[in-house]
């Protein structure tokens, strides 16, 4: 190891900056808990590192020379870099503390989620989450240059099937199923049934970009022989719903979002043939259950999944 290793380190400069603050060795070994000599001793071993001295002395006061004032900047730097590595050893090894980072698709609002989140902050205060929102090869990206912790998503996704196989770099876990609502204007349809795409073909839709995953559904659903015909595109559910009930057009959303608030829409709901589910999944690295607190969250979130699950079959019942 080189000489200059093993004398710069943490507690010779940590004594060096309490005799900057005191300007004073008796006192400045006091405050550090050791003897006078033991601190002359560890200034000088920096000194005779340096070549130069650090401290100058007018009568009997110190004054910091030219190197001193550059071995300060210097030290703070270190020191604080050394502080912040530890954070971070002890906020990864810590299942109650520390950061996570939760990525959503743009157009998924779910109620679980909320009333999990909410009850997790309160009893792990000292974890805080960021909730983001993306476009979809976006959540991806960020998932895969593990910018953040989890995902919430749609799937199945085939987004990815030609750069990522899904079962061998993640994990995944079902929240809940979902499916395509068509919201309609047509008189001759009949709530809450389910027709073939040729009983709307003709039909003009306020829809969300090409890019969305409900998108590619409806587009998978028409196909190339009944084509959409889409004036108006929103990002936005609710200026999708509102967008398509002032005007004579119709526009499709997924259950969940139509089950929270089929009160205030006056749309009439119905479905297409076949019939297709995807499920709103948690996503995440394989590596990530390695970080305790995602291990943490992840093991809360079920056991709050499964008794939200029994309390609403009860209440169904």
């Amino acid at each position: 190891m080189p000489k200059t290793e093993k004398i710069f380190s943490a507690k010779s400069l940590h004594y060096f900056l309490q005799l900057i603050d005191t300007m004073n060795y008796t006192q400045a070994a006091q405050i550090l808990g050791i003897t006078q000599p033991a601190l002359t001793q560890q200034i000088k071993k920096l000194e005779r590192t340096i070549g130069v001295p650090l401290f100058g002395q007018i009568g009997k006061k110190l004054y910091l020379t030219e190197a001193g004032k550059q071995l300060q900047t210097g030290a703070i730097r270190l020191l604080d870099t050394i502080n912040s590595v530890v954070d971070d050893i002890q906020e990864f090894t810590q299942a109650d503390k520390g950061t996570i980072t939760i990525g959503m698709l743009e157009n998924i609002t779910t109620k679980i989620l909320h009333l999990f989140l909410a009850d997790f902050s309160k009893r792990f205060p000292d974890i805080k989450i960021k909730v983001r929102y993306f476009k979809r090869e976006d959540l991806w990206h960020e998932l895969d240059n593990n910018l953040i912790d989890l995902a919430i998503m749609y799937l199945p996704d085939n987004t990815k099937k030609n750069i990522v196989d899904l079962q061998q770099q993640y994990r995944y876990s079902e929240i809940y199923k979902d499916r395509i609502v068509v919201l309609t204007h047509k008189k001759d349809l009949e709530s809450g049934k389910t027709y073939p795409v040729s009983a709307l073909k003709d039909r003009k839709w306020v829809a969300y970009p090409e890019e969305f995953y409900l998108s590619q559904l409806m587009r998978d659903y028409f196909g190339n022989k009944h084509k959409m015909d889409v004036p108006i595109s929103f990002s936005s559910t609710e200026q999708l719903v509102s967008t398509a009930e002032g005007n004579d057009y119709d526009t499709f959303i997924n259950e969940s979002y139509y089950e929270a608030h089929k009160k205030e829409i006056t749309l009439t709901p119905v479905y297409l043939k076949p019939e297709k589910d995807f499920s709103v999944s948690l996503v995440y690295r394989k590596g990530k259950r390695e970080v305790p607190r995602i291990e943490n969250i992840l093991a809360e979130f079920k056991n709050f999944l499964d008794n939200y699950k029994q309390s609403s079959k009860l209440e169904e019942k």
